[in-house]
């Protein structure tokens, strides 16, 4: 089985569209695949509906979370999307997508970079505002070169001239809210630190403390070394390890199934959920 448990879709900032994922998925010989957009559960119906028979689709989420100022990213397996809580927090932080994109095009453009919110609103159409896409009118500005360049201090990184912040979870709160929906955890890209600022591995202990999962360990942004001592953390804390795309569609150079997960660590996950199940593709028609 290959096994990715970490895509986006045009629900939250992918270039896919759900049906257009699952497709892709096939085309990449997956026979798992998670949809995990960022804080919504909004793609998982129509990925389901066109996934055809063969590829079975895991319902998830990225949810945005923050520790000690620093921001991380809590992917969220097989909960209950309508548990009252959880469901709640997601649409805070949904809701505030778009003053904070609206803030940060006011920065940038006191900066001098002509961007302006309609152009933004159009590069993210109907998925959740982000910083992606504001990246991306960067980019279609020429101010930087992918979208890469823009996550860096001097745009709108953590800490960056433009960066304004947006209403994040603790990640104690987030595991907390998750299980009680029946769900399972997984800290995304732990040490990903071309992106910013990571946690420090001390606070690890702590997640798993909290009832954290697992850590995504084999991802485009960990180079082997940081895999062989991620790895070696996780055995000590006893946390399921995994290995995921973080696909994004041409958005990000990473393919589905670049990094996938064993089989025996998705079936640990699969039991430990109680709030959903991975569905069985039959609806759509193999390209």
């Amino acid at each position: 089985m290959r096994i990715d448990l970490h895509s986006h879709s045009t629900a939250s900032d992918g270039t896919d569209t759900p049906a257009e994922l699952v497709r892709n998925a096939v085309a990449a010989g997956l026979d798992v695949v998670a949809l995990t957009d960022h804080d919504t559960t909004r793609g998982h119906a129509e990925a389901i509906a066109a996934a055809p028979e063969g590829l079975t689709v895991v319902p998830g989420a990225e949810l945005s979370c923050r520790l000690d100022g620093i921001g991380l990213h809590m992917l969220a397996y097989l909960f209950d999307p309508e548990e009252p809580a959880l469901l709640a927090e997601r649409e805070l932080v949904r809701d505030d997508r778009v003053p904070r994109a609206r803030a940060m095009v006011a920065k940038l453009q006191l900066l001098g970079v002509p961007v302006t919110w309609e152009q933004v609103a159009r590069i993210a159409g109907d998925g959740s505002v982000g910083r992606p896409h504001v990246a991306e009118a960067l980019v279609e500005l020429g101010v930087v070169p992918d979208v890469s360049g823009a996550f860096t201090t001097e745009w709108i990184a953590d800490g960056g001239r433009a960066h304004v912040e947006k209403h994040e979870l603790d990640p104690a709160d987030a595991i907390r809210l998750v299980k009680a929906a029946g769900g399972v955890t997984v800290l995304a890209h732990p040490a990903a630190v071309k992106r910013g600022q990571v946690v420090p591995e001390s606070a690890l202990a702590a997640l798993a403390e909290a009832g954290l999962d697992g850590i995504e360990v084999d991802h485009m942004d960990h180079d082997e070394p940081t895999r062989a001592r991620l790895r070696g953390l996780a055995k000590e804390l006893g946390l399921l390890v995994t290995g995921s795309s973080d696909y994004h569609g041409s958005r990000k150079t990473c393919r589905l199934g670049e990094y996938t997960t064993d089989p025996e660590i998705y079936g640990e996950i699969t039991r430990r959920a109680t709030g959903a199940f991975p569905v069985p593709g039959a609806g759509g028609v193999r390209a």
